[in-house]
């Protein structure tokens, strides 16, 4: 099959431009989106990835089923034509081609506060080989600068209770009385 493009899911200057210095997270040895360690590169999103494993990525993550081409290429065309809304950062090995990290920065449009957006925190996953390179670390304080750089008013996240002293560390902090994750799933 024939290869398929690079176009950026969002415009990949909004991540040159994110001011780190803002951010109270160290890296040791210092790591950053334009330098996020050896042979590797942090950009958008593109419908390339396919065909770099990001989404046997999201498998280490969790339950994704198949995901043919086509249903890829549909579901990036749809994120694609919400401008402002789908952010999926991603972290790509150029020595195997292959994506490593990613994480997901959904902006929801609201009334309150003025017409505000606020910032959902989705899908964070690194591969099980590249961890302890603060990738993971990397990726969420990129997608946090980059909600606050779009003028979120917030960002939140759900994560599983053994997850919550790693956010802790990176700034993230469980409300009082008010943190219960509800839910109803649909099951197909």
């Amino acid at each position: 099959s024939a290869p398929l493009s690079n176009e950026p899911l969002y415009n990949p200057h909004l991540l040159q431009r994110l001011d780190m210095a803002k951010c109270k997270t160290r890296f040791d040895p210092p790591i950053s989106p334009n330098q996020p360690g050896e042979g590797l590169i942090m950009r958008p999103l593109c419908p390339a990835d396919y065909d770099k494993g990001f989404v046997q990525l999201l498998c280490q993550l969790t339950k994704v089923g198949e995901v043919s081409r086509n249903q890829f290429l549909r579901r990036y065309a749809t994120m694609k034509e919400c401008p402002n809304t789908y952010y999926v950062t991603v972290i790509e090995d150029m020595t195997t081609s292959q994506i490593v990290a990613s994480a997901t920065l959904v902006v929801e449009q609201k009334f309150i506060h003025d017409c505000a957006v606020r910032g959902r925190l989705e899908d964070v996953v690194v591969s099980d080989d590249y961890r302890g390179k603060q990738l993971g670390k990397l990726i969420i304080t990129v997608v946090t600068l980059l909600a606050q750089h779009l003028n979120c008013y917030k960002i939140t996240l759900d994560c599983k209770d053994t997850m919550i002293p790693f956010y802790s560390r990176l700034g993230y902090k469980l409300e009082p009385c008010s943190s219960n994750y509800m839910q109803i799933r649909f099951e197909n």
